[in-house]
């Protein structure tokens, strides 16, 4: 075994390796056309290449870079420090980032999406314009500065101020509309604009403004607050300003803007979050620590929430949330699980509900919260109405009242029709009897041939020929290669691996892979199984209070047709435990040369492995015969770290 833990840490560094130097050179790609006026990828997508680095390398050389300016201007030094904040993506890593910075109150401003400008005052006169440039040195662009809306030659109330006055120079939306809606955005035309040698085109933009430092003398301010009402008053146009008692209360207010952004006249990727007391000492840093960048993400969008409708999976109803399309990471999404009862009833959703929608990393989008109702119901308007949400209280296929725990709303009927189908499919699933198809199984469920697991067993080729031959071939008693070929896999796939039959029988939210880690954790007979109770399942990783009693309690339902199939060895389980690929998990992407993708999977069940159809931070290897793709599963599995092999390694690791 020594051999596949040595194959699984090269394959894993040397993954790593190349993603990191992949991750560096589209970065300073990035950043390069960024500086130069022709951004060619959003902020969003510019973050996730740099937290991605941060994780993987967070010394790269890369990370202490700011940028460069072209050569078409001089060079001038900026008078206070220009350097990029911590970023948080989502709630969750803004909460870890005020955790540590526990505030009586924090103060919210608008992360303007334009470019950064200095502007440096001797007396309350303008003698310099710099821009961002590499966060100590940048382009002189004073002509053009001075062309630009909100540029003050001369300070309206402070005729002794010297220091310097920084914001961001942005183009509206109403302007690019009008004047340069043949650049990609508002900031693109505003970064080249701006840089333009003969000045062209630079009275359309705007200067909006957020922070100043007096380099000589006492500032004019006291703190942050203090610092914006002394821009307004001097004449700037600047960001608003919201002070937020609690982490919480900036959180709620973040949903509230994401609502507006878009009734925004100008562009903006985020919020500034820091403390009312002005740190200098933090502030001098290349990345100040006590202040963050709250960023919006392409993968997050707020929503109304227009019905609620419940899908029925088995025994089970999930509420599924109805609302106003949005766009997420691409694509249009107008419905996200609400996951259960318990956690429609802990976010408060209701219809009408002004929702977060997020997408991160996931497939399947979700509800993460409720925007609080800071907005008033005059703003708005028809929107404003709510209703609560009705829930389903009959089973709609046998009628038995539905019970109503937190964590699940489901018939408890076990003979009910619906429940009994969508085991026998799940079976069919994990039993891998690919011939036994839907409708065959339909019928046969309609006409009472199959009732349960082990009734599939039980079928002969006279009861399945009707279902592939017409009246006449029936009657004259001709053969059915069909039901031939059903009977057939039937039989060929009596032989399963623990988790697979364990989770056959389709027991709320017990897959193969949460099976196996019950197997693994010692439970690796089905009479451990059977004898397992609800706090020795809760221990094992993966699980909690929640699951582990849906899977014990799903165990004591089915644990006599489990005991019978195995004792009339009409299954039996084979022990894996000692396999070449045991407590290891896989995932596929692409194609294989030797054998479909099946057989490989096979191998890996037989082997005493798990298989996985996406990537996750628990999965141990990718398998693809294109390690070097760009594709989504190889850059995650860079991301976290899992090794990415070919069909051939896979290979040996199973011999």
């Amino acid at each position: 075994m020594s051999d596949l833990f040595d194959v699984e840490a090269a394959s894993k560094e040397s993954a790593k390796s190349v993603r990191v130097k992949e991750l560096a050179r589209l970065i300073k790609k990035y950043q390069d056309s960024y500086y130069n006026g022709e951004a060619e990828i959003s902020d969003a997508e510019f973050d996730s290449l740099w937290d991605e680095l941060k994780s993987l390398d967070p010394q790269n050389p890369i990370l202490k870079k700011v940028g460069a300016d072209s050569g078409n201007f001089p060079k001038a030094r900026h008078v206070m420090p220009m350097g990029s904040q911590e970023k948080a993506a989502d709630p969750e890593q803004f909460f870890a980032w005020a955790k540590k910075h526990s505030y009586d109150e924090y103060l919210v401003e608008y992360k303007l999406d334009g470019a950064s400008l200095e502007l440096q005052y001797e007396h309350g006169k303008l003698v310099r314009a710099v821009t961002r440039g590499d966060g100590t040195i940048g382009d002189d662009i004073t002509v053009n500065a001075k062309k630009m809306r909100g540029v003050l030659s001369v300070l309206k109330d402070s005729s002794s101020f010297t220091g310097g006055v920084r914001g961001e120079v942005i183009m509206t939306h109403s302007t690019h509309k009008s004047f340069f809606s043949d650049k990609a955005n508002c900031r693109n035309a505003a970064n080249g604009l701006m840089k333009r040698k003969d000045g062209e085109g630079v009275e359309h933009l705007d200067f909006v403004c957020y922070d100043a430092l007096s380099t000589d003398g006492e500032n004019p301010f006291s703190d942050e607050e203090e610092k914006i009402k002394w821009l307004v008053k001097n004449g700037f146009a600047t960001v608003p300003l919201y002070i937020a008692k609690n982490p919480e209360d900036v959180v709620n207010y973040r949903a509230e803007i994401m609502e507006k952004r878009a009734s925004l006249e100008y562009d903006i990727d985020g919020l500034v979050v820091k403390e009312r007391a002005i740190d200098f000492a933090d502030a001098s840093r290349a990345r100040p620590e006590r202040q963050i960048a709250f960023k919006f993400s392409l993968e997050e969008a707020v929503s109304i929430v227009r019905d609620v409708e419940w899908s029925e999976s088995g025994a089970t109803y999930t509420p599924v949330a109805i609302f106003d399309p949005v766009e997420l990471a691409g694509t249009t999404v107008r419905r996200a699980s609400l996951a259960n009862p318990d956690t429609l009833r802990k976010l408060g959703v209701k219809i009408g509900s002004h929702v977060v929608v997020v997408k991160r990393g996931e497939i399947i989008p979700k509800i993460e919260s409720v925007v609080k109702e800071n907005i008033s119901a005059e703003k708005r308007g028809k929107d404003s109405t709510q209703k609560e949400i009705e829930f389903p209280k009959k089973c709609a296929s046998c009628g038995t009242p539905l019970l109503d725990t937190p964590a699940r709303l489901y018939c408890p009927n076990k003979n009910c029709p619906k429940r009994i189908l969508h085991q026998i499919f799940k079976w069919i699933e994990c039993a891998d009897i690919r011939d036994l198809g839907e409708t065959t199984v339909n019928e046969l469920f309609s006409a009472k041939k199959i009732n349960s697991i082990s009734s599939i067993y039980d079928l002969t080729e006279e009861t399945l020929a009707p279902f592939f031959l017409d009246e006449k071939s029936v009657a004259e008693k001709k053969e059915s290669l069909g039901a031939k070929k059903v009977l057939a896999s039937i039989k060929s796939h009596a032989r399963l691996s623990l988790a697979q039959f364990v989770a056959g029988f389709d027991i709320e939210g017990m897959g193969e892979v949460m099976v196996q880690k019950i197997v693994d954790a010692g439970y690796n007979t089905l009479e451990k199984i059977l004898a397992a109770d609800a706090a020795d399942i809760e221990k094992i990783y993966g699980f909690a209070e929640i699951s582990a009693k849906n899977f014990v309690e799903g165990i004591l339902e089915n644990a006599e047709e489990m005991r019978s199939l195995v004792a009339k060895k009409i299954i039996v389980i084979e022990d894996a435990s000692g396999g070449a690929l045991s407590g290891k998990s896989f995932c596929f992407t692409g194609e294989l040369v030797t054998m479909k993708r099946a057989e490989a999977e096979s191998l890996v069940k037989k082997a005493g492995g798990a298989v996985k159809s996406s990537v996750t931070k628990d999965l141990n290897f990718l398998v693809t015969n294109d390690t070097q793709s760009g594709s989504g599963k190889n850059a995650k599995a860079a991301k976290f770290g899992i090794p990415i092999i070919d069909e051939k390694e896979f290979l040996s690791m199973v011999n």
